[in-house]
């Protein structure tokens, strides 16, 4: 079972994003965790096996005979991890003994999501940046908080600004600045099928928001 903490009021959602604005909450049931991991992969495994037989598929085939449990786990370890709030990434505050305090920019972070309208993958780049005041964070947790929020079935104008509000609480600053920008397989593979489109998000706070010079740095800096 999940060690999942109730909120006060008795509903397992809030424990997920109880540090985000109520907006921007990723839609859960109030029984989101009452299931252990091994529980949901076993129920998606005999749902999405009855799937491929409705499909007409086969299962009694080498290669599609163990296809249900591998869909199962990678939804539940893999894709979607980060519905988990159990996964949410520790991040480490460091005294910013360098006193630096120009622009931070991490740029290009793999970003592997999915569209939560069609159940089909979001593959892009995340760019974030901040304005280090008393600490910094290690870098690689900068990627660990966008890879959390992404792993969920996700609207890319959502991912963006859970993200923002993440490191804006975790930095202890609204000087914070993310663009996502990526490609869409529900708008690549079906629908429209259109193969050069990209969409890109942006999400400024604090300094970002107010300095356009700021700004332009930071998209300078991106190549935009």
């Amino acid at each position: 079972m999940a060690n999942s903490v109730p909120a006060p009021d008795g509903d397992l959602r809030l424990t997920t994003d109880a540090h985000l604005p109520t907006n921007l909450h990723t839609p859960l049931r109030p029984d989101a965790f009452a299931l252990s991991d091994d529980e949901k992969i076993s129920g998606i495994t005999e749902h999405f096996r009855e799937i491929m037989l409705l499909l007409g598929l086969d299962l009694t085939d080498d290669s599609l005979a163990g296809t249900p449990r591998r869909v199962a786990k990678m939804y539940v370890q893999e894709w979607f991890r980060g519905l988990n709030p159990e996964h949410r990434p520790e991040v480490r505050l460091f005294e910013n003994r360098y006193q630096y305090s120009q622009l931070l920019l991490e740029r290009d972070i793999t970003l592997f999501s999915c569209c939560e309208h069609h159940f089909v993958p979001i593959i892009g780049k995340a760019h974030v940046a901040y304005l280090p005041g008393d600490n910094v964070v290690g870098l690689s947790k900068l990627n660990r908080v966008v890879q959390y929020y992404a792993r969920r079935p996700q609207v890319q104008e959502r991912l963006t600004r859970q993200i923002a509000e993440e490191l804006k609480q975790t930095l202890h600053t609204d000087n914070v600045a993310v663009l996502i920008e990526a490609d869409h397989l529900c708008v690549m593979s079906r629908g429209v099928n259109d193969t050069s489109s990209s969409t890109i998000t942006a999400e400024y706070s604090g300094a970002f928001a107010e300095d356009a010079t700021l700004r332009a740095e930071f998209l300078r800096l991106l190549g935009k």
